[in-house]
This record gives C-alpha cells, structure tokens and sequence, in this order.
C-alpha cells in the first residue's frame, strides 16, 4: 500500500470519527427539545467559550501572569486570591447594568464577547512571544471580563429557550456539564501544542475558535432577544425616574426578595468552604505534621483529581435532577456538606482530606445550578444580569474570603480535625440560620403577616 493511501485512509477515518462526534454531541446537546428551542444552540456556544478560555489559561500558564505555584509562600498566593477579584470591579457595577440595558439585542452583546475575545487573543499571542506585559497583562484582564460578561449573559437568556420538558437546574447543568467536557479535551490538546510550538499559537487558535463563537452568538434565535414592544415592569415611571435611575436599579438589586437572598447565603456559605478547603488542604498536605503514606506531591495531586471529580459529578447530578424545586437543591447540598465536614472532622486523615475537597467541589458545582435557577425563575428581565453580576461577585468574594482563611489556618492550626471542626460549625450556624429564617418567613405569610423587615439582601451575604 502506498504512502498516499494510506494518508488518504487515515484522512478518511478523521473525517468519520470527526462527525460521528459531531453527531453524538449534536443529539445530546438537543435533546429534550433543545434544539426546537435554541437551548442546544446555547449550550453549544458555551462550550465553545470554555474551549476557548481553556486555551488562554494553558497559553498563560507558564507566563508571568499565572506564575503562581502552590508551593510559593502564603503571601504570593494571597495576592493571587486578590488579583481573581480584580475583573469583577466591573463584572457588577458595570457590565451586569449594561447587558441590562441591552436585552433587546442579546445576541449582539454575546456575540461581541465573543468577538473581542478574540481580538484580544490575537493580540495577546504576539505579547506573549515578544515578551510585551504591557500588552500583555491589559489583554489578559480584558479576556478575563468578557469571560465573566458571557457567563452572566448566557445565565440571563436561558429562561427565555427553555423547554417545556427541562427544568432550569436541568439546562444549567447540560450547559455547565458541556463546558466542561469541552474544557477538559480542549486544555491538555493545547498545552501539547504549546510544548511542541509556543503559547503563541495556542492563543492563535482561541483566537478561530471564539471567532466561530461569534458566528454561532448571532445565529441564536431571535426570541434569544427581549422584544421592544415588551415593557419593563416600571416603564411607566421610566421619565420621572430618568435621573435616579442608577440608584433605583442598586436599590433593586440590593433587595431580591427572601427566596433569592437565602439561595445566595446558601451558596455563600458553599463557595467559601470551597475556598477554605483548596486552600487550607493544598499547604497541609506539604507539611511535616501532616503523614500520609504518598508524597506530598501525590497528594495534592489526589486532592486535585478529587476536587475535580466533585465538581464534575456535581455538574452531572445537576443535569439528572428531574425536581423543580431549586431551593431544596441548595438547602440540601448545604446541610450535605456540613455532615461531611463535621464526619471528616473527627475522622481526618489523607482519605478524609480527599473526600471533603470532593464534596466541597460538589456542593459548590450543584449549590450554584441550583441558585442559578432561583434567579432566573425568582428575577425579572430588567435586572436579571445585574442579579447574575452583583452574585457573581459577592460568590468570588466570598470566595477568596475563604481562601484567605484557609491561608491563615494552615499557618496556625496544622491539625485538621480542629480546623474541619471550625468550618462544620460555621456551616452548621448557616444551616440553622437559614432554615429559623425560612421558618419564620412562611409562619409570618400562614398567620397573613406582610413580612417587609429583615428580609435576607444580596447586601447581607457579604457578611
């Protein structure tokens, strides 16, 4: 056989495996009726945005704008925890009011993510090959925001293609799952394309790639957009509140209504064991005090292999749950995660370490489809971007809060059962709180009290 045939064979079996994957991605991705109602083209797009981001953090990796190891001293990734907020300075006072304001041209603004993320691609590859951080750096931030900016867009248009035989919880979690299966092929692709060429071309590449998400953003639906012809709820005052319009809108979304504020205490509450855990685990694996029969490089990566398994397995319970109650999926997930804490606690050692980080990555993953729904199903069109925003960001706070604390544990608490003791009452507190709140809430209504005071508030999960 010549060498042409046998290229032309192997040419042959590409294309077939090529569409048969196509195929097979198609189906699942429409499946339900997503297809006849755009939420498959949705999830497809999102998968494309988490190729892409993918390629930007492998081309970055070895930069000096990702060169933080977990095994530098406490206050460089300290400082890492502080630069990860950076982007949401804009994400909430900024981008959320603006997608707002652009709701009758949704596909436009996702699009337009999509579209400069690209050009900053193309312009990050060639600073990244002549070693220009003041190119760099500016287009790695802007990356950082528009990837924020899709995500907030993505969560505010999925009410308007969901099916009638999918739940929200459902269509996030087939959109989160898809992301990350894009995710995971997409990055080691590129780190071998950056070890045999340079990070040059990986971004070249993110480059096509969020150019076709361009392409793929405009051709959404068009019911994708809010008709002009559809008024917001307080259009009629729209004139005399003309010159308060920006406090009106805070005012709003710092008062979400008690089903919205306890879901994001909630996820609060899971979003900075999630932070503590990374943290906390990653450097008392590495100390002396700490034996576990495996290396401490083994170790952490066990802990990161498990971290990533309950975020993955989150995801998928996710897209299996067939109930329409978001809210139980929150309260469940915490009061989960608060029993492993307390069990690991008292039973702490390497497996311990390893199943904790992996229910923290769950209830983190599931925690957060659940209150993505709420807010889709809870909030109105007007301010459903600057709700996604303002959580975002007061989620990554807490976040980095948690972090932090891990940091200052691992430095003066090396036993684990007392430091996992500490975080299973802090949950524990949550718990209790959250539940007496729900309670009182709902005897209030039955007794035909109008509850205005003490509502839970976006404001007060930064507490």
């Amino acid at each position: 056989m010549s060498l042409r045939s046998r290229a032309g064979g192997a040419g042959r079996a590409v294309r077939t495996m090529t569409r048969s994957i196509g195929r097979t991605t198609r189906r699942a991705t429409h499946a339900g009726g997503a297809g006849r109602t755009g939420l498959g083209n949705l999830i497809e797009l999102g998968a494309v945005n988490s190729a892409g981001d993918a390629l930007i953090a492998v081309a970055l990796a070895g930069t000096m704008f990702f060169n933080l190891d977990v095994k530098q001293a406490q206050g460089q990734v300290a400082l890492y925890l502080l630069v990860t907020m950076a982007p949401f300075a804009l994400v909430a006072p900024l981008i959320g009011p603006t997608l707002d304001h652009m709701r009758h041209a949704r596909r436009i603004a996702i699009a337009g993510t999509m579209l400069a993320r690209g050009l900053l691609c193309w312009g990050m590859a060639g600073a990244v090959l002549h070693k220009d951080p003041l190119t760099l750096l500016p287009a790695a931030f802007g990356a950082l925001v528009l990837s924020k900016a899709f995500g907030v867009s993505r969560s505010a248009v999925t009410p308007r293609v969901l099916p009638e035989d999918l739940n929200l919880v459902t269509a996030n979690a087939r959109a989160s799952f898809c992301g990350l299966v894009a995710a995971s092929i997409t990055a080691p692709l590129g780190a071998g394309l950056v070890a045999v060429t340079n990070a040059g071309w990986a971004l070249r590449i993110a480059t096509v790639v969020f150019l076709a998400g361009a392409v793929l953003g405009i051709r959404l639906p068009a019911h994708v957009d809010t008709p002009e012809a559809e008024p917001a709820p307080d259009a009629e005052d729209a004139p005399a509140q003309a010159g308060a319009d920006t406090a009106g809108r805070w005012r709003t979304l710092l008062r979400v209504g008690p089903v919205v504020g306890e879901a994001i205490r909630a996820n609060a509450a899971l979003r900075a064991l999630s932070g503590f855990l990374i943290l906390y685990l990653a450097f008392l694996l590495r100390t002396k005090e700490f034996v576990h029969p495996v290396s401490p490089n083994i170790a952490l990566g066990m802990l990161a292999a498990s971290a990533g398994a309950g975020g993955l397995v989150g995801t998928a319970m996710g897209a299996l749950l067939k109930a329409r109650a978001p809210v139980g999926i929150v309260f469940s997930t915490l009061a989960f995660a608060t029993v492993t804490a307390a069990v690991c606690a008292v039973f702490f050692g390497l497996v311990a370490a390893l199943v904790v980080a992996f229910v923290g990555a769950l209830g983190q993953s599931l925690g957060k489809l659940g209150l993505d729904a709420i807010v889709q199903r809870e909030i109105g069109e007007e301010v459903r971007s600057s709700t996604f925003a303002v959580s975002e960001t007061i989620h990554q706070l807490v976040w980095v809060l948690g972090g932090l604390a891990g940091l200052g544990m691992s430095i003066i608490a090396s036993n684990g059962h007392i430091a996992l003791a500490i975080v299973a009452a802090a949950l524990a507190a949550t718990l209790v709180m959250l539940i007496y709140r729900r309670a009182a809430r709902r005897s209030a209504r039955r007794r035909g009290g109008d509850r205005t005071e003490g509502e839970p508030t976006v404001a007060d999960t930064a507490a």
